[in-house]
Order: structure tokens, then C-alpha cells, then sequence
């Protein structure tokens, strides 16, 4: 009796922080907003944090999700999340960045790939434009082919291989990457036109063919190094990257 009194009373507060996505056939849960104090350059900064997850039903029996969830194996299921910045969705202009995760870059510090400096600087830039969220997509590893595949690839790429040939010789194609749930979430968060921040024009055309308002592009360069220049000179020769300057776009 004490327990099921915990439980619901567990859902009461949930309850209300939990909304389901319908996209054809599929579910998105999001749970959020849930405060983020987040240490940037030094700086304490408030974001307010939403994880998804795509789950294997679609029902708005919320309970009966949250009981579901823990006899299941989450390790198989990839949830990516959001941080958003500011009034989200009510401004005017909002920036945003689709940022896809790099285990070795966004966590250890590589400087094999610019994503750990790309990902740091795209929250700044939201923090100093006073709008705008972070999209932090899971599924992503390696532009789709997951860590251990990737851990492959980098070893291809110490034998002569660039990012494109070493994926393609792993059975793969160069970018498997599908931004359809993020674009879901983001349209649940807003309406009003967005400015993306990337050098990635398969970025772009995702949002344009969504039907998403975008009303410009920021590039972000930087990081450049002995270390990343053939991967990043790769992304311009091989994957149509947007470059400018001397630099060029690790998305």
C-alpha cells in the first residue's frame, strides 16, 4: 500500500512534465522543461533541459509508460535531448544547432574532430544571443554508424583512409544521419522562424523539407588543427560543407 501511495504520488509530479509526439506511427515522449545550470567558460548559465525518447507505443497513458520503462532494456533505445535557452518559444529570432554526438570529441576532448569546441561554442553563441536551443542527437555517432563502427573507421583513417572512405569501406554510406524526430521536438517547442547554426547544408534542406520557417545560417569555425585538418578539409571536398575563410564546419 505504502509503495502504490509512492507511485502515485511520483506520477502526480511527473505527470504534467510529460507530452507525447505523434508522427505517423511512431511516439516521441518528451519530459521537460527541467532546470540545467551549466558551467560555460566559467560561467554558470540556466538552460532548461528536455530529453525524448521513441518508444514502442503511442498512448497518452503516461503511467503506464513511466511502469513500462523500468523492466525495459533502455540501452537499446537512444534518447537524445534539447537545452533551450531563453523565451524558446515566444521570440522573435532563436538560434539553434543540431549538434550530433561525438563520444570521443564531445567527452574525452579530441582533437581528431572539432565537436567538443563546436559544441561548447554553439551554447555560447545561444547564451550571447539570448535565445535559442541546443539539440543534442544520440543516434548520431560517427554521422550514424554508432561508436564501434567509428572505432573502426578512426583505425582505417590511421592507415591512410579520409572520414568518407573509411565509412564507405565499412559497408556504410558517408552520412546516415536523419533529423526527423529532432525537427518534431523542435516544432513542439516552436513555431516562429529559426536561424541554424551550422556549415552543413544537408542540414539546411532537413529543416527546409520539414516545412520548418529557418530565416538564416551562422556558420562556426574554429579548433582547427595538425590533428583534424584532413577530416575537416574532407567534409568541403567530399560532403559539400560550406567553407569559409580558412576553416570548416565538423557537424
Amino acid at each position: 500500500m505504502e509503495q502504490m501511495k509512492l507511485e502515485s504520488k511520483v506520477f502526480s509530479i511527473l505527470k504534467d512534465k510529460i507530452q507525447l509526439i505523434r508522427s505517423d506511427d511512431r511516439a516521441i515522449y518528451l519530459v521537460g522543461p527541467i532546470q540545467l545550470p551549466v558551467n560555460l567558460y566559467g560561467e554558470t548559465v540556466i538552460f532548461q533541459w528536455y530529453c525524448w525518447l521513441n518508444y514502442d507505443e503511442v498512448t497518452e497513458d503516461y503511467e503506464k509508460i513511466i511502469e513500462k520503462l523500468s523492466s525495459s532494456n533502455l540501452a537499446e533505445y537512444q534518447q537524445s535531448s534539447v537545452l533551450v535557452y531563453g523565451d524558446f518559444k515566444e521570440a522573435d529570432d532563436a538560434l539553434i544547432r543540431m549538434h550530433s554526438i561525438c563520444h570521443t570529441g564531445d567527452i574525452f576532448g579530441s582533437k581528431r574532430c572539432d565537436c567538443g569546441f563546436q559544441l561548447k561554442e554553439s551554447m555560447k553563441k545561444i547564451k550571447e544571443h539570448g535565445t535559442g536551443a541546443l539539440f543534442y542527437l544520440a543516434n548520431h555517432e560517427g554521422r550514424g554508424i554508432g561508436l564501434f563502427s567509428k572505432a573502426m573507421a578512426y583505425v582505417l583513417q590511421e592507415n591512410g583512409y579520409d572520414t568518407v572512405e573509411a565509412n564507405e569501406s565499412l559497408g556504410f554510406v558517408n552520412d546516415s544521419r536523419d533529423y526527423s524526430d529532432a525537427i518534431e521536438v523542435l516544432k513542439t517547442l516552436r513555431t516562429k522562424p529559426v536561424t541554424l547554426i551550422t556549415n552543413n547544408p544537408k542540414k539546411l534542406e532537413a529543416l527546409d523539407n520539414s516545412g520548418t520557417l529557418v530565416s538564416g545560417r551562422t556558420p562556426l569555425w574554429g579548433d582547427v588543427s595538425e590533428y583534424n585538418q584532413k577530416y575537416l578539409q574532407t567534409k568541403v571536398v567530399k560532403s559539400g560543407h560550406m567553407q569559409e575563410e580558412r576553416t570548416c564546419d565538423n557537424d
